[in-house]
């Protein structure tokens, strides 16, 4: 208990330092802009989440471009025309005109590495000083959090602006509790805790002190946009403001993806992972359901390849691809595993465009859209059997399976073999009945759920 209330100590006195300058240069120090600020410090990560962040800037470009859109990067290489460029080559997202960028160079606070303990309450102080950096060089009308750092909302308000945004997952969230309550290790549960009741019943505390931190400051939103059922569930249990909650699934290039061919090469089938090389990704549980896959495979029955796709943030990123590649050595199937970094979008929809099966494995994954990617594409998911992809992509439709979801290697490995094993005209059933569940999910669609949220909030017609 003691160590949660100095927490929580640090936290109030940290704001309250901040939060009084604020108020002098709101009172006339700083005038605010007409413009949206969106506060997005790694728009080079390649993920969902800058997905989603252009696809905003264009659908805001549409909407209101009387009004400039200012990103707020750490990257410091970002100028307005790499970053247009980036929407494009990256994700397909055509931006109306560059954006405004300001440059942040205090990003180091919201580093994982830089707090090796009690990380999420250092990142989230931290993200109230890169916040104060970028409000302090820019105040916009509207600051827009696409990143998910809700820590930052309090100290945006105080600046004047209406705050919106876009939580692609809670920072905390009864799931994860309930782990720490089991005493179960994963990579948000070291082993030593999970080992220990006493160490257990300290991180319950500090959970719990979080949370109800957590749900405090996510509660000075003008208006939270979730991406999933499983988000929406928990941020509205946290943050206590269902009516300023709207579900807006993540835009996905459906229209693009759909085009693809759904008939595949017959030699050696293509299962594709399409996925940031970060831990919760669970890269390891994949190649170890492959090469169980591949044991189980007789000798005249073609021999799958699996591809890796994915973005690396830093330098863990790179290291943790490289334990990858030496773990395919140890299981004996490096012959059969390709590796792919940064890709461009064209490439990865080539790619997409050759494989039987898509595979994704992180637990509780918010949303997924690698998982719609496969689906559209014509790649069959097998998908983890928790949260977005069980609640919400991978259902049946119109009374037709769509894919397969699993926990297990060997729940996995009778997936992919399942796929490989099944009969061509089975395949193309399941992956038509696929894309068409995938069209739910579309950019089209993101534009148009995202402007009837957001529009009440530009016109100042919500609370």
């Amino acid at each position: 208990m003691a160590v949660g209330l100095i927490i929580l100590a640090v936290f109030t006195a940290i704001l309250a330092l901040i939060l009084r300058p604020a108020l002098r240069l709101i009172n006339g120090r700083m005038s605010r802009k007409r413009a949206f600020g969106f506060f997005h410090p790694y728009t080079n990560d390649g993920g969902g989440g800058e997905r989603v962040l252009w696809c905003a800037v264009r659908a805001l470009q549409e909407e209101s471009p009387d009004l400039d859109c200012v990103v707020y990067t750490g990257d410091h290489d970002a100028t307005p025309e790499s970053l247009i460029g980036r929407a494009l080559d990256r994700f397909g997202v055509k931006l109306l005109f560059p954006p405004k960028v300001v440059h942040l160079y205090k990003r180091k606070w919201i580093e994982e590495t830089t707090y090796p303990h009690f990380t999420m309450i250092g990142q989230s102080l931290g993200s109230v000083y890169l916040a104060w950096e970028a409000l302090c060089k820019f105040t916009p009308s509207y600051y827009f959090d696409t990143s998910g750092y809700a820590f930052t909302y309090p100290l945006a308000r105080m600046f004047g602006c209406r705050v919106i945004g876009y939580t692609h997952y809670p920072t905390i969230s009864t799931d994860m509790l309930s782990r720490v309550r089991q005493r179960s290790s994963m990579y948000n549960n070291d082993a030593l805790i999970a080992k220990s009741i006493w160490l257990s019943r300290g991180k319950i505390i500090y959970y719990t002190l979080f949370s109800w931190m957590y749900g405090i400051v996510g509660s000075c939103a003008h208006l939270a946009m979730v991406n999933s059922t499983w988000t929406k569930s928990h941020i509205e249990k946290l943050w206590g403001i269902s009516d300023r909650i709207k579900r807006v699934y993540p835009p996905c290039d459906t229209s693009g993806l759909q085009a693809l061919p759904l008939e595949r090469p017959a030699e050696n089938p293509v299962i594709i992972s399409v996925a940031q090389f970060r831990p919760e990704k669970a890269h390891s549980l994949q190649l170890e359901a492959f090469s169980a896959a591949i044991k189980k495979l007789g000798s005249s029955m073609k021999k799958p390849k699996l591809q890796f796709v994915g973005s690396c943030r830093n330098k863990s990123d790179e290291e943790r691809l490289q334990m990858l590649k030496e773990k395919a050595v140890e299981l004996n199937v490096d012959k059969h595993v390709e590796f792919y970094k940064n890709l461009t979008y064209r490439d990865l929809v080539a790619h997409l465009g050759s494989a039987v099966a898509g595979i994704h494995s992180m637990i509780d994954e918010h949303f997924g859209i690698s998982v719609v990617e496969y689906m559209a594409a014509g790649a069959i998911p097998i998908a983890h059997n928790s949260a977005g992809p069980k609640m919400d992509i991978v259902l049946d439709e119109d009374g037709e399976k769509t894919g397969f979801l699993a926990c297990t290697i060997e729940e996995y490995a009778d997936a992919i073999l399942s796929i490989i094993r099944m009969p061509d005209e089975e395949r193309l059933k399941m992956a038509a009945a696929a894309r068409t569940r995938a069209s739910k999910f579309s950019e089209q669609r993101f534009y148009q759920d995202f402007k009837a949220a957001v529009l009440p909030i530009l016109f100042h017609l919500s609370k």
